[in-house]
């Protein structure tokens, strides 16, 4: 499906389970929405902490460290409103209060564009299905719809905190098996790299992080239909009328 055109796109906000999986999925495409104007906001739902297993941190450790990484790599990309919501890494569910910390962020931020992980599993890609992905998708395809648009969810956001419910207007999924977008990001892919070197934690052991962008970043692109050495993200678009 075609996107909306990024010249119609004011805001988008990001969802993700953990700090760096926007980095790993989209960051490549955000950077070129920064380059463009377009206001992007990261939400991350939880601490992290159960990342960074061969990094020499302890665990009670990690959340501070994972967070002051994401905020270091939003930088490296030109994001700078970056919320944390702090759930346990590891036992994230779609269950109704995520739903509404989502809706919250929506209607705080106010996004044309929402970029979320797939709720579905990818069976070709078993890591891009974590538990915890899967949970921060389907809670934020809820949140859109059809929470934040309805006048009568959540009530308290609009009464108590002055968040006017918010029409969503497009969904682009992370991770999904079949996806029908693809986005040229060759002239942003140093960004990228950039963004996933700063996640310190999660990356340093890597030594061939580099060549496994790129093979993805190929791949991607040759699914999509792009020229020989062109590196790409890939998406599902979903309109939400």
């Amino acid at each position: 499906m075609e996107p909306i055109a990024d010249s119609e796109i004011e805001r988008v906000l990001v969802v993700s389970a953990h700090p760096d999986d926007s980095d790993f999925g989209a960051s490549g495409t955000i950077a070129q929405w920064v380059k463009k104007g377009i206001e992007v906001s990261y939400v991350f739902c939880t601490n992290g902490d159960q990342g960074g297993e061969d990094s020499g941190f302890t665990k009670e450790e990690m959340p501070a460290i994972r967070q002051r990484e994401q905020r270091v790599a939003g930088s490296e990309i030109g994001v700078t409103d970056i919320t944390f919501l702090n759930y346990v890494d590891g036992h994230l569910q779609a269950t109704i209060e995520l739903r509404k910390d989502i809706v919250r962020q929506i209607r705080r931020t106010r996004p044309d564009r929402i970029v979320c992980q797939s709720p579905e599993r990818n069976w070709d890609r078993i890591g891009a299905s974590h538990p915890d992905h899967l949970a921060a998708g389907e809670a934020s395809v809820q949140a859109v719809y059809p929470d934040a648009r309805n006048p009568f969810a959540f009530t308290d956001l609009l009464e108590k905190e002055n968040l006017a419910p918010w029409r969503v207007r497009e969904i682009w999924l992370m991770g999904f098996a079949n996806p029908d977008h693809w986005v040229d990001i060759t002239d942003t892919f140093e960004l990228k790299l950039a963004a996933l070197h700063a996640h310190v934690s999660q990356t340093a052991q890597n030594k061939e992080l580099e060549t496994m962008l790129r093979d993805w970043g190929q791949r991607n692109a040759g699914f999509g239909g792009l020229p020989d050495g062109h590196l790409a993200e890939a998406f599902k678009i979903i309109h939400t009328g």
